[in-house]
């Protein structure tokens, strides 16, 4: 079965077509700056050509339209025909407490997603606008709605409930939702397959370190706890996002510097993280050639970053009373050996010692840390397209 996975941004689109029987993708791109002046067509044909087409694209419906030319055309086109896409995949960020698993989409769904929007502002509209966008030019084609919010419903109320007023749960919804679902499903199981774990019966960390980061804590297949909250916002200090902090901080500021929240959570959320403690940059590897240069500023913002991983770990292994193995994905976690090295080196109270020669890897899998360490470290490269044409597969094949 042909899968076409879809990733809405308010401005981009990214896209994979993938073969579900050999889990292999054909095609994939990204349409970039929509709405905007400049827009472009990035596109992967079958046999590894990069393509790049410049066009305007004023609105998701005419980026649907240039996806399927791409994926259409004689020359460079991985498909001869739409009825070849048996199934859409759609990423969706917030499925609030509404769902708990992936599922397929009809009006009802939508309707829910939309109640989920003020949730998630800048993602959920988006997403609507691709599943919209693909049901115009689509609509015999049966789609699937994957929540980056779903894997984590299983944890348990003393997990997810603030210390606020009770009523604000029941009114507003205001609890710990945790973001990067389906990247933690997917490396969790991974874990479990590559070291010969029992995923029902296993402890597993997955620390999804990137621009935007977080932690989850796996006890026998569920999740049991996750670091990002509400909001993607709360956590571990991210690229451009600040973590956890006193929320004190925003009357403060607000006061001294004259600002509105919507300019403080903005600042939050686009000027913090690395990015602020720096001044210089969000991207990792920026940060270590300014720290290798003796710049003290970026040295104190990776060395921050790893100490609050470091921090949640410890905590998660208190949640679980124990862990077996702790893996490292994404971006920075799949890529960045300096930053994993700060953080496994500091691991020793779990009897982990890292093997520095291991931990060259970089987008591979590989345990990094040593033979005879109790708790086993892992890098494994995570596959979020993957689940989402797992799922909508698995939920397609049921009609």
């Amino acid at each position: 079965m042909n899968v076409l996975v879809i990733n809405c941004g308010s401005s981009s689109l990214k896209f994979q077509l993938i073969n579900t029987e050999t889990e292999k993708v054909i095609a994939s791109g990204i349409c970039d700056r929509i709405g905007i002046d400049g827009s472009v067509l990035y596109y992967k044909t079958p046999d590894g050509k990069k393509i790049e087409k410049k066009e305007e694209m004023p609105h998701h419906t005419k980026a649907v339209e240039m996806v399927l030319e791409a994926l259409l055309n004689k020359e460079n086109g991985a498909v001869s025909s739409l009825d070849e896409i048996k199934a859409i995949g759609h990423r969706v960020v917030h499925g609030g407490e509404f769902f708990k698993e992936s599922v397929l989409i009809n009006d009802v769904v939508i309707q829910h997603i939309k109640e989920c929007s003020d949730l998630a502002p800048l993602h959920n509209p988006a997403h609507l606008m691709g599943i919209e966008a693909c049901q115009a030019k689509m609509p015999k084609t049966p789609m699937v709605a994957v929540f980056d919010t779903a894997f984590h419903q299983t944890m348990p109320p003393r997990a997810y409930i603030y210390g606020v007023p009770y009523e604000w749960y029941e009114k507003h919804k205001v609890r710990r939702y945790g973001f990067h679902g389906t990247s933690h499903k997917y490396v969790s199981q991974k874990t479990a397959e590559f070291l010969g774990l029992d995923y029902y019966n296993s402890k597993i960390i997955v620390c999804h370190l990137g621009n935007g980061s977080s932690i989850s804590a796996i006890k026998n297949g569920k999740c049991v706890d996750t670091s990002m909250g509400l909001t993607p916002l709360e956590g571990l200090i991210m690229g451009t996002r600040s973590g956890d902090l006193d929320p004190a901080i925003l009357e403060y500021i607000s006061k001294r510097e004259d600002l509105d929240i919507q300019s403080i959570l903005n600042i939050l959320n686009k000027k913090s993280g690395v990015l602020g403690i720096s001044g210089l940059s969000s991207d990792f590897r920026d940060l270590l050639d300014a720290d290798l240069g003796g710049n003290e500023r970026a040295k104190l913002a990776r060395s921050a970053f790893a100490y609050r991983v470091l921090k949640y770990v410890g905590a998660y292994c208190a949640v679980m009373n124990g862990v077996d193995a702790v893996s490292f994905c994404a971006g920075v976690g799949e890529n960045a050996k300096f930053i994993r090295g700060m953080i496994v080196e500091h691991l020793e109270f779990l009897g982990v010692k890292l093997d520095v020669e291991a931990n060259n890897v970089c987008g591979e899998e590989a345990i990094i840390s040593t033979p005879d360490s109790k708790v086993r470290v892992c890098v494994i490269p995570t596959n979020e397209e993957l689940v989402i044409a797992r799922d909508t597969k698995t939920i397609v094949s049921q009609l």
